[in-house]
């Protein structure tokens, strides 16, 4: 037997992507970016956020929300920021131009550019003793340098002035140092060395024509290992390490004098409070305290700078990942935020007393006496009911019972309000409550259909308390039809819910009830059947006749049968023949052969000449689940067609 037509695969191609991009934080369009952080220092005249970035070069000014206002372009390499005493003017350390940039606090036009003489530099700035200190160099050659506004240029005097680092006190700075200065000690400069291993700190008083030491401390390792952050404490003779570490500095040295948890940095408000940052976590302390007055997370994975108003309203900070980092402002800087667990039982069972527990805490003592607001969600209150309040015990602690009159997912939320001194806070804790089983039922599951046969499903729904409706879908065999819903509605008085599918494709039928307040949730899935509609057409022969009782194809010897076959098309599906020979009585299996459907589902097969007279055959077309080059309907044959071979 050889193929006359063969089928045309068809072939398709589809794909698709989605990029999703999830923002953390509460950052809008306008809020103020960078992508290399270049000091972050804060206006309180005019309300301002100064932040620099190092490589686009960029001073950025934004509000008390965050929002950019205004830009300037042109500071190359912006290492740092500093504002002069009544906050009119803006320096910007401009590394990549060896300058320091005067901007005009509220436009950002530049004021002035004093050029900085040196090969490394400038690093870090502060205003201090009406100048701005700088910091230059880098290991084993590290200095302090300054910049008086009052000196007029013109003068014929160089308002820059190098090198000031007391000549007696080798080596000095080995980096270009940290540097700090304390708007309520406008006299004071703290400087410290940067670096892995670095342990040199100083601060200076420089209210004179020259930096006076007033305490020095140099690479021992005694105190530090590694210093990142320095801080003068406003109000006593110490500075901040790290934003954890406290050293006084009253006799000359430094000495250890307590320390706050452990932090990476921090910046220090003019009423002694503390911003410090721990990770992602923004911690507010009181002067020498050791719990936090407010904690913030920020989301992300970097905090690279923090900074206080100067009236401690708010705290702004540089957050991000490297290269991409958003000014976040933070409030309620002194509100403290409670903490509040909730713990009800994993499982109850419905219509029986539970108890639920939890624990008010605060790092700021609360009030006697607080009371807990209290609600139930579940399904019968989705919108939740309130439940009698409950008050905290004097170690914090509070329980309350409850009867859930409802099964399924019960949720607890335990809320407080909130007072003069604390935020307010809530949590909740889910229950697993039990529901009884509901009795659903399909029928027809194994039933086999012919092609197209319109066919009933019906559900059978028993007792449940309130909700009586069911969804019926149908999901045929094959990924390019889709599971859909047939039917959705209310079961009959007798509890049947009747849909008619098209039985094109095995089919699976799956019943849904969603469960209510006392049932749970049920589904149950048939699958029935479908064949394929089949038919074969015999061509080439001269007559139709019966031999006996059996009506015959007759074909002369030397003529060849063609048999066409039309079956239900199906991308790349095939149909078998089955051809079988008469001998002697019985009816013997020739060959069995499959041939590939065209796309219109037709497929014509010559049967070759026999060549010899007397024969008798007779030959069937079959589509068999699996073998035919797919799975979506059940095996079908048609019936036999008899051939006939005379002279």
């Amino acid at each position: 037997m050889r193929s006359i037509s063969t089928a045309t695969a068809l072939a398709v191609l589809f794909g698709s992507a989605a990029l999703s991009v999830v923002a953390t934080g509460t950052a809008s369009a306008a809020t103020a970016n960078v992508a290399s952080p270049g000091g972050l220092v804060v206006d309180g005249a005019l309300n301002r956020v100064f932040v620099g970035d190092r490589s686009a070069g960029l001073v950025v000014a934004a509000d008390y929300n965050g929002a950019t206002v205004a830009s300037t372009s042109g500071i190359s390499g912006v290492s740092d920021l500093a504002l002069s005493a009544d906050g009119a003017t803006l320096y910007a350390a401009a590394q990549g131009s060896h300058e320091i940039v005067a901007l005009d606090a509220a436009t950002l036009d530049v004021k002035a550019r004093y050029a900085v003489a040196t090969d490394k530099g400038p690093g870090h700035v502060a205003f201090a003793g009406g100048k701005v200190w700088f910091s230059y160099g880098d290991q084993w050659d590290g200095n302090l340098g300054s910049v008086d506004p009052a000196v007029d240029p013109a003068s014929g005097t160089d308002p820059v002035t190098l090198a000031q680092f007391p000549k007696d006190q080798w080596p000095g700075l080995w980096n270009p140092a940290l540097l700090d200065a304390d708007p309520a000690a406008p006299g004071l400069l703290a400087a410290a060395d940067t670096g892995s291993s670095s342990d040199s700190q100083a601060v200076f008083d420089v209210t004179g024509a020259q930096p006076t030491l007033l305490a020095w401390h140099f690479m021992d390792y005694t105190l530090n290992s590694g210093i990142g952050d320095i801080d003068l404490v406003p109000g006593t003779a110490q500075v901040l390490l790290n934003g954890t570490q406290r050293d006084t500095y009253a006799n000359g040295d430094f000495t250890a004098a307590g320390a706050y948890p452990t932090g990476q940095r921090a910046d220090i408000a003019a009423d002694g409070l503390v911003a410090q940052v721990n990770g992602a976590t923004i911690s507010v302390y009181r002067p020498d305290t050791a719990l936090p007055v407010r904690t913030y997370s920020t989301g992300t994975s970097q905090t690279a700078a923090v900074a206080w108003a100067p009236d401690s309203s708010r705290i702004f900070a540089l957050v991000g990942t490297e290269g991409a980092y958003s000014l976040k402002a933070l409030t309620d800087t002194t509100t403290n935020n409670p903490s509040l667990t909730v713990n009800a039982p994993s499982s109850a069972a419905r219509a029986k007393q539970l108890t639920v527990t939890g624990k008010l805490t605060a790092t700021v003592p609360l009030p006697s006496g607080v009371q807990l607001q209290v609600a139930r969600t579940d399904m019968e209150t989705p919108n939740g009911k309130a439940l009698p309040a409950v008050t905290v015990k004097a170690d914090g602690t509070y329980s309350f019972t409850d009867t859930p009159p409802a099964g399924g997912t019960v949720t607890y939320k335990v809320s407080y309000a909130g007072d003069g001194t604390h935020s307010p806070v809530s949590a909740s804790d889910k229950v697993s409550v039990s529901r009884a089983a509901a009795s659903l039922s399909l029928n027809n599951n194994g039933k086999l259909y012919a092609y197209g046969a319109d066919v009933k499903f019906t559900a059978h729904l028993g007792k449940t308390y309130k909700n009586r409706t069911v969804a019926i879908y149908s999901d045929p065999f094959g990924a390019d039809k889709p599971k859909k819903l047939v039917k959705t509605g209310k079961v009959n008085s007798s509890g049947n819910l009747t849909v008619t599918v098209d039985m094109t494709r095995d089919t699976a039928v799956s019943a849904v009830f969603a469960g209510d307040a006392r049932y749970a949730a049920k589904t149950v899935k048939v699958t029935a059947y479908a064949k394929v509609k089949v038919s074969t057409a015999i061509s080439k022969h001269y007559k139709t006749a019966k031999i006996g009782s059996t009506s015959y194809y007759w074909f002369h010897k030397n003529s060849a049968p063609i048999v066409t076959t039309t079956m239900t098309y199906y991308a790349n599906r095939k149909e078998r023949l089955d051809l079988q020979v008469y001998y002697q009585g019985h009816w013997y299996d020739s060959d069995s052969e499959y041939f590939g459907l065209a796309t219109n589902g037709k497929v014509a097969v010559n049967l070759g000449a026999p060549g010899q007279s007397g024969i008798k055959a007779r030959i069937r077309a079959a589509y068999i689940n699996g073998s035919s080059g797919d799975s979506v309907n059940s095996t079908t044959y048609t019936g036999w067609k008899y051939l006939y071979f005379s002279n």
